[in-house]
C-alpha cells in the first residue's frame, strides 16, 4: 500500500508541475502577443517629435531646459506652428522664454503661450504693433461684477451732456444727457494689476487696461474726462458688425417724440411817421425811418 501511495504522490507531483509549466508558456506567449499588438498599433500612427512641458509652469516664470522634453505627437492633431526639432525650443541663440499663460504638464508649447526669445510677461507683450496700452476706471457696475479677464472684448458706452440745436432756430440749445456707442469690440489685457486670463477668482475691478491704436486711446481719454464710461462684454464668436451710431438720451429711452419747432409769424415791417399841424387839422405823414 505504501508503494502505490508513494507512486500516486509522485504522479501527482509530477501532473501539477507539467500544468505549471504549461500555464507560464501561455501566459508568456499571450504576454508577448500584446506587446507586439501595442507596438503595431502604435507604430500605425504618424508622430512626430515635439516639445511638451514637463511640469507646471506658472504664468511669468521662466522656462528652462527642465521643464521641456521633446515627446512623438500624433501628426494628424498636431497644433500649428507648435515647437519641433526643426524649430527648437530653447537652444544657441534663445537665452529665455517666459511662460505668457499657465502651462499644464505635458502640453503641447505653442509662441502663444511663452514669450519671445529674452522677452518678458509685461503687458508690452500683449501689445500688437500699433497699439498701446490705456487704464480705465470701473466699477461694479461699469465693471460688468468683476466678471471681466484679460482676453476679452467689450463695447464702451459713454454716458454725458450735450448741447442739441434749438428745434425753433433761436439759437438757444438744450442740454441733454445721452449715451452713445464709442468703440466696439475692444480687447483687454489686463484686470486692477493681473495680466494673467487663466484665473478663476471673481474680483470687483478698480481699472482695467485695453490695448487699442493712438486714435482710440485719445477717444478714450476725452470720454472719461468728460463723463462716465460703462463696459458691455462680448461673447467669443460674436463678430455682428456695429452699423451706424448706437445713440439714446430720454426722450428716445421713453419713446417720446420731439414737438414740432413752432413757426414763427413774419416780423412786421416797421414804419414812422411825423405829425403835421395845419390850422385846426392834425396830419400825420409817413417818413422814412432812421434808427
Amino acid at each position: 500500500m505504501r508503494l502505490v501511495f508513494g507512486l500516486v504522490l509522485l504522479v501527482g507531483i509530477g501532473l501539477a508541475g507539467f500544468a505549471v509549466y504549461m500555464a507560464q508558456n501561455y501566459i508568456g506567449a499571450y504576454e508577448t502577443a500584446l506587446d507586439q499588438a501595442q507596438q503595431n498599433q502604435v507604430a500605425s500612427v504618424p508622430t512626430k517629435m515635439v516639445y511638451v512641458s514637463v511640469n507646471a509652469i506658472p504664468y511669468g516664470h521662466e522656462v528652462t531646459e527642465d521643464d521641456v522634453k521633446l515627446a512623438p505627437w500624433p501628426v494628424e492633431i498636431m497644433p500649428e506652428g507648435v515647437f519641433t526639432e526643426d524649430s527648437p525650443f530653447l537652444g544657441p541663440g534663445i537665452e529665455r522664454r517666459v511662460a505668457l499663460r499657465a502651462i499644464d504638464p505635458f502640453e503641447a508649447l505653442l509662441p502663444s503661450k511663452v514669450s519671445e526669445p529674452g522677452g518678458s510677461a509685461g503687458l508690452t507683450s500683449h501689445l500688437r504693433a500699433g497699439e498701446s496700452a490705456f487704464a480705465l476706471k470701473v466699477d461694479v457696475a461699469s465693471g460688468v461684477s468683476g466678471f471681466l479677464r484679460p482676453g476679452d472684448r467689450v463695447d464702451i458706452y459713454w454716458t454725458g451732456r450735450v448741447e442739441t440745436p434749438s428745434l425753433n432756430g433761436d439759437g438757444r440749445g438744450q442740454t441733454n444727457e445721452v449715451t452713445r456707442l464709442i468703440q466696439s469690440g475692444v480687447r483687454l489685457i489686463a484686470i486692477d494689476q493681473n495680466a494673467e486670463a487663466d484665473t478663476s477668482a471673481t474680483s470687483i475691478a478698480q481699472t482695467v487696461t485695453v490695448a487699442g491704436t493712438r486714435d482710440v486711446v485719445s477717444v478714450l481719454t476725452h470720454a472719461q474726462s468728460t463723463g462716465k464710461l460703462t463696459l458691455s462684454l462680448i461673447g467669443v464668436t460674436d463678430t455682428t458688425p456695429v452699423t451706424g451710431p448706437i445713440e439714446v438720451d430720454q426722450m428716445s429711452m421713453l419713446g417720446i417724440e420731439r414737438a414740432a419747432p413752432t413757426p414763427q409769424a413774419a416780423p412786421k415791417a416797421k414804419t414812422c411817421s411825423t405829425r403835421v399841424r395845419r390850422g385846426s387839422e392834425v396830419m400825420e405823414i409817413p417818413i422814412p425811418c432812421t434808427n
